[in-house]
């Protein structure tokens, strides 16, 4: 498979390797400093392209591979909010695709589905309040991460005492403290710290007045994300439309 490359940070050098050592071919890889190689048939050669860069430009990108007849696997999050409806429309009514996910882990994937089941059992049990926290590296720009949203949502549909998901506080790098801890009861916070070089960590808490139960992914490397993302983007070679980690790994339906 053909394979073209849209940011060359620490994920896309892993990436990269996984990628070739499954024995696919990198094609293109494009960065910061070469942005017109969107342009070049060394990039519309891709079978698929896998992008992870940021907030700021993740939507620009989607619509150049789409120019481009590219296939697309993205990681990147922050986006959503404001262009979701219109990239699952381009993939619906015009035929493009786009593979995304907040997060590529396979273990990640398996404690969302530990999660959304969890959710359905402490359903019957109204005693107990949930709460989520995630921890990540000081360069990530949002918070809550793409990946607490995710999770934080599987609660929600799944909780009736639950009617949607707030931001609660953020620990910044500095130390400062901001947001609140209060919530309503029918919210589900999501309190966010950022420090050092955290890979991702992410907690959810169920609590009552006698007891607390508390489920946590812990991610010690890049490694895990980056071959999910290269498992998406084989699925994604041969299949179209708006597509997600519930495409390649159907339990999650469950």
């Amino acid at each position: 498979m053909k394979i073209a490359l849209i940011g060359y940070g620490k994920m896309g050098k892993e990436i990269e390797k996984i990628a070739l050592g499954r024995g696919h071919e990198i094609v293109c890889v494009i960065d910061i400093d070469n942005q017109e190689d969107f342009e070049s048939e060394a990039f519309r050669s891709a079978d698929v392209a896998i992008e992870f860069t940021n907030p700021m430009v993740a939507y620009q990108n989607y619509l150049r591979a789409f120019k481009a007849g590219v296939k697309l696997v993205s990681g990147s999050t922050g986006w959503m909010a404001e262009h979701s409806e219109e990239i699952k429309r381009l993939c619906r009514e015009e035929g493009k695709t786009l593979f995304w996910s907040s997060n590529f882990s396979l273990g990640v994937t398996i404690f969302s589905a530990v999660s959304n089941y969890l959710a359905k059992i402490m359903n019957r049990f109204p005693v107990y309040d949930v709460t989520m926290s995630e921890t990540h590296h000081v360069h990530k720009l949002d918070a809550p991460s793409g990946t607490a949203i995710t999770l934080a949502e599987g609660i929600v549909e799944r909780l009736d005492r639950k009617d949607k998901w707030v931001k609660g506080t953020l620990l910044a790098p500095d130390g400062t403290l901001s947001g609140t801890a209060e919530h309503a009861a029918n919210e589900l916070p999501v309190n966010s710290v950022r420090e050092g070089e955290v890979f991702g960590i992410h907690t959810i808490r169920y609590e009552s007045d006698v007891d607390s139960i508390t489920i946590t992914h812990d991610a010690k490397n890049r490694g895990g994300f980056a071959l999910g993302a290269v498992l998406a983007a084989e699925y994604t070679a041969t299949h179209e439309g708006f597509l997600g980690m519930s495409d390649l790994f159907p339990f999650l339906n469950e």
